[in-house]
């Protein structure tokens, strides 16, 4: 085990080196860091480090990796740790080397994430391990940086962090509960409620009946007019769907090796709580436990019936804001109930033994059809509901997380002899008839085109050839899948794949055989997104499937993806993000994500934002709530063009999010 020492002179960016106690600290709201290229050259494959920040907010670091001949991070390992109480950081070389975007975070962090392409250790010309700006100054303590073979042992502070309802327990805000009486009077009066719609235009699906487009044919569809696009509701009545997703209070709440951050937690034997266990798993597989704070909530103000009355009063709420759509991972017994018109995924995206690069299938492979229509054959249940507008692929591949990969390039430097690799041998060969042609093209010397079975280095030149590749991987991607689902369900939508963001041009292939392009899109404003999908020719209706915004006044300690400054903001900024959405030509709905907060310790992976509708406790945020019913209010004359959107664009902040 070698020890780094740290220096004055390995500080970078904006920040106060501070020896203290074997360690250092970092005090700026602008960011700082520590350069730590040594790592690189160390043969120990973990670098360690106890952090603790003077902070009530959680915090959000980055190791930045440069290589040679590239000016920004080839590689950005971000993550998360817990406001106020020591939290142990490693790093791990073996995430150098792309194939996992998610690592585990260990016990007691939050979320990892790996975005960027692989490198080699030999290539890195620099590391910085650097704190990301926040919104006003923030010190952060380290002690303990070294190198080691030996995943560390985790060592936490002896801190209640969340009470006995899972809420944050160093922070208040008008919805916050304080005791189980509270709890109770809140959560009855709500269900007791009778939604009062904002729109007195809607149908019962949420259609505007001043806006009829067709006759109907009994389901969803899409229906361009006038330059616009526009989705249809059963009845023929112009829709835009205004969603939000997550309905459901499963709450995921993580526990595993953190209860003494816990004020309470029942005894797994206990009759009353053992059902609101659950063992689930992390993003590499790892089984972890969890607790559902939001159903023990509930079952404590209506007792033990009280799923019947949570979907009473949620689809009571969410009528009253003016949501007219269930969106993704919602509820199950709630959208059986055929009450509002919902969204859902195919429930499992079809693979291969094989894969390409991370996720990646071997498309090409008839296993890869026949297992997309296997998965397809999932849909034939809901095949003549009416409220189903229709189905995602699947959600955000990871593969695509790569700025302007080239799959055509991973297939040809892969060493498996993929269906995939057959098929991208034999269209070379169909190009250039001869190996002495492709030689020219490409300057290389191979023998023969088996010679490109065996191909670790990719050539330079061959990259357009690679990139035209790399289109039909992407569409045949795509095009199975929507195909074998059009052929057991042809009645409803099929709703695309909600990338993450377009991060190449490629991604629109296969567009055509889907009926709405659909991406997720953190921004404060969408505008720019959608124009990209319009601009690349993608002549279709475009969904947006996440977005949302989370501040720091209220609920857990991270703000999400886009950060404002309170609860009055989130509300603005989501007016102003609807109201852009249904201005574009193209745009024909946006869902919100999500219904709840998330945990304040973590889900699953450790994300731990201030992004619900409402908080752990199930109590509405008022301010954005009354922004969701004046975005209703309006939004059919946004998307028909015939007004335009009042909200201003926020100020942003800096996030709190990995």
């Amino acid at each position: 085990m070698a020890q780094v020492m740290i220096h004055a002179d390995d500080v970078v960016g904006q920040a106060l080196f501070a020896e203290e106690t074997g360690g250092f600290s970092l005090t700026d709201r602008l960011g700082g860091g520590i350069d730590v290229t040594a790592f690189a050259r160390q043969p120990e494959r973990y670098l360690t480090a106890v952090l603790r920040p003077e902070s009530g907010d959680s915090m959000a670091l980055s190791l930045l990796v440069y290589v040679t001949g590239e000016k920004s991070p080839a590689m950005t390992i971000r993550f998360g740790i817990l406001p106020t109480v020591r939290s142990t950081m490693v790093l791990d070389k073996e995430w150098f080397k792309g194939t996992v975007l998610f690592p585990d975070a260990p016990v007691g962090g939050l979320k990892v994430v790996c975005h960027g392409h692989a490198v080699a250790l030999a290539d890195i010309t620099k590391l910085e391990l650097v704190t990301l700006p926040t919104a006003a100054p923030v010190t952060l303590h380290v002690t303990n940086l070294h190198y080691t073979d030996t995943y560390p042992r985790i060592g936490l502070d002896q801190t209640v962090l969340v009470d006995q309802f899972g809420q944050t327990i160093a922070k208040e805000w008008p919805e916050k509960i304080h005791s189980e009486g509270e709890l109770q009077e809140r959560l009855r009066a709500a269900a007791d409620l009778a939604p009062q719609i904002p729109v007195s235009s809607w149908d019962k699906y949420g259609g505007d009946i001043t806006r009829q487009l067709t006759k109907g044919t009994g389901f969803f569809a899409t229906q361009k007019t006038d330059d616009r696009w526009y989705l249809v509701d059963p009845v023929g009545n112009a829709f835009f769907s205004l969603g939000v997703d997550g309905v459901g209070a499963a709450n995921d709440c993580r526990i595993e090796g953190i209860h003494r951050y816990l004020d309470w937690l029942p005894e797994h034997s206990d009759p009353e709580y053992t059902h609101f266990f659950a063992t689930g798993h992390t993003p590499a597989g790892k089984p972890v436990e969890s607790f559902a704070f939001a159903q023990a909530n509930l079952q404590r103000a209506f007792g033990p019936d009280w799923q019947a009355r949570w979907q009473d009063m949620m689809l009571h709420q969410l009528r009253g804001l003016g949501i007219n759509t269930i969106g993704n991972w919602s509820d199950r017994a709630l959208i059986r109930r055929q009450a509002m018109p919902y969204v859902t995924m195919l429930p499992q995206f079809p693979d291969t033994t094989a894969h390409i690069f991370r996720d990646f299938p071997d498309v090409f492979a008839p296993e890869y059809t026949e297992a997309a229509q296997q998965s397809a054959q999932a849909l034939a249940a809901r095949r003549d509901d009416p409220w189903l507008i229709g189905y995602f692929l699947r959600n955000e591949p990871s593969w695509a997380f790569v700025d302007h990969l080239n799959l055509g390039a991973e297939v040809l430097a892969n060493p498996a002899r993929t269906a995939t690799k057959e098929r991208l041998v034999a269209d070379l060969q169909d190009q250039y008839a001869t190996i002495a042609a492709l030689n020219t093209a490409w300057h290389t010397d191979f023998t023969d085109f088996a010679a490109l079975y065996n191909t670790p280095t990719v050539p330079p030149a061959a990259n357009d050839d690679l990139r035209a590749f790399s289109r039909k991987m992407v569409k045949q991607y795509v095009s199975v899948p929507a195909k074998a689902c059009r052929a057991v369900d042809p009645q409803h939508l099929i709703l695309g794949m909600r990338w993450a963001w377009v991060s190449d041009p490629d991604l629109i292939a296969g567009w055509e055989d889907c009926d709405v392009f659909s991406i997720n899109c953190y921004a404060m404003d969408p505008t720019k997104e959608l124009d990209q999908v319009r601009d690349l020719g993608v002549d279709q209706p475009v969904m947006i499937g996440e977005f949302h915004f989370g501040a720091l006044d209220a609920g857990p300690t991270a703000t999400g993806l886009e950060a404002v400054s309170n609860q009055n903001d989130r509300g603005t900024a989501f007016r102003h993000y609807c109201e852009q959405v249904a201005a574009h030509p193209n745009g024909i709905g946006c869902h919100y994500f999500q219904c709840y907060d998330q945990f304040a310790l973590g889900r699953f992976d450790g994300e731990n934002y201030n992004i619900g509708l409402f908080d752990i406790c199930s109590q509405p945020y008022q301010a954005l709530g009354a922004a969701i019913k004046e975005t209703a209010r309006h939004i059919d004359d946004i998307n028909a063009g015939e007004a335009q959107g009042t909200a201003p664009l926020v100020t942003e902040l800096p996030m709190i999010a990995y």
